[in-house]
């Protein structure tokens, strides 16, 4: 079981980040260091709970800034870094594919540069770069099968062809230069604080306010679904006993086409709010497809299971109550976040170093 004094974690204060954060904080004696550049997904207001903690650092700044990097490492010395910055949405990676190309692939050959060169003279056993991807770069499944950490990339869209390229030189850093690596790659997180654009929040807020629900093509694309804590939980077991140089797939065995979900909030959010069943399934609206959508994934989590005895504990409707739950009982937070004032405070008080 590996003990970390320091632990620097990229993107700490976006969706997946701030669960990590809060988690690490408060569970562990190490010190960390949250790096994020505050775009439109991070928000510090997400760790408002742990800011003042003894423990806990935060450093605005962008992974593409190799000296600023360079200065985070000279100050810190971490001894894990768990990387999650990235841009990560897929319709944004159409709109502007080199914005990914730049954060996803340059930004983490610049951490893995400096992590490599920092810890050079360091006990490789001491150290370990811990690189989060995603199930997307595996591409697309048809009706049956699952994904295996030993699945060929297939990535199809920007997004899941940048995160595969970081992943490609992740694995490279540890081949040619020793690198003490592991990589996980997971399925569709969602939960509490999660950013308005993807696929649940936003159909939350769309029932809460009675607006349409725009459903990509047919609706009968299958994503795996993870509750965002069970994903910690997993990290934290990777992070402290996963092999050097391996992969670990990390699913929720929840399979669900997008439809599925969609009425399953709708019904679920009717039942809360006291509106007449089945009223909030009249706003779904069928919409143009996505150029290049995956049809299916999912996710075989047997290794880290067998290996590391994780099991996710969060099935599908539980998560979504208490992911509705929490947005209903937040609607201040969401009214922040889809008007974009909640960046303005934290971003005059934090300035790039």
């Amino acid at each position: 079981m590996r003990n970390f004094e320091t632990i620097l974690i990229t993107g700490g204060a976006g969706f997946i980040g701030n669960h990590v954060i809060r988690h690490f904080v408060k569970n562990w004696e190490a010190r960390i260091v949250n790096f994020d550049k505050l775009t439109y997904a991070g928000n510090l207001e997400n760790l408002t709970d742990v800011e003042d903690s003894e423990n806990y650092t935060f450093v605005k700044g962008c992974i593409t800034d190799a000296k600023l990097l360079e200065e985070i490492f000279a100050e810190f010395n971490p001894d894990l870094v768990i990387h999650l910055a990235a841009e990560s949405h897929v319709d944004r990676s159409i709109e502007e594919p080199l914005e990914f190309v730049k954060t996803n692939v340059i930004g983490t050959v610049n951490l893995l540069n400096v992590a490599k060169n920092s810890w050079k003279d360091a006990d490789p056993e001491e150290k370990l770069f811990y690189h989060i991807s995603t199930d997307e770069v595996y591409g697309s499944l048809g009706a049956s099968g699952l994904f295996t950490e030993k699945t060929n990339y297939d990535p199809r869209s920007p997004y899941s062809s940048s995160k595969a390229s970081s992943d490609h030189f992740v694995r490279a850093y540890h081949h040619t230069f020793g690198l003490p690596i592991v990589v996980s790659n997971c399925s569709n997180n969602y939960g509490p604080n999660q950013f308005p654009e993807k696929l649940i929040p936003l159909m939350i807020n769309n029932i809460r306010s009675e607006s349409p629900l725009p459903v990509y093509g047919d609706g009968k694309n299958v994503r795996d679904w993870l509750y965002v804590t069970d994903h910690v939980l997993a990290m934290e077991a990777i992070a402290q006993a996963g092999r050097v140089g391996e992969t670990y797939n990390i699913g929720g065995h929840n399979e669900h086409q997008n439809i599925e979900l969609v009425h399953n909030l709708c019904d679920l959010i009717d039942e809360k709010l006291n509106r007449d069943p089945g009223s909030s399934r009249k706003l779904i609206k069928y919409v143009t497809d996505r150029p290049g959508h995956d049809r299916r994934y999912a996710i075989d989590s047997s290794k880290i299971q067998a290996e590391l005895g994780w099991v996710p504990h969060v099935q599908l409707k539980e998560g979504l109550s208490k992911t509705i739950d929490w947005y209903l009982d937040n609607t201040e937070w969401l009214d922040r976040v889809t008007s974009g004032t909640y960046q303005d405070y934290y971003q005059k008080m934090y300035e790039v170093r």
